[in-house]
């Protein structure tokens, strides 16, 4: 005679296992180094310093 199998444990351990499989494949799209990001975050910053410079201010206060 077979073994005695929890359903709810089988079904629970298919689940973990089909989350560790999408897991894997959104940090293989989704994942970036630190240098990439601290690079974005540098031309963020280079961006918005460059931006600023060009603003033109008006002698209106208001």
């Amino acid at each position: 005679m077979g073994d005695v199998v929890n359903l709810k444990r089988f079904k629970k351990r298919g689940e973990r296992e089909q989350a560790a499989k999408q897991a894997e494949a959104n940090r293989a799209l989704f994942g970036r180094t630190k240098s990439e990001r601290t690079r974005d975050e540098f031309v963020a910053e280079r961006n918005a310093r460059q931006l600023d410079q060009h603003r033109i201010d008006s002698g209106d206060a208001s």
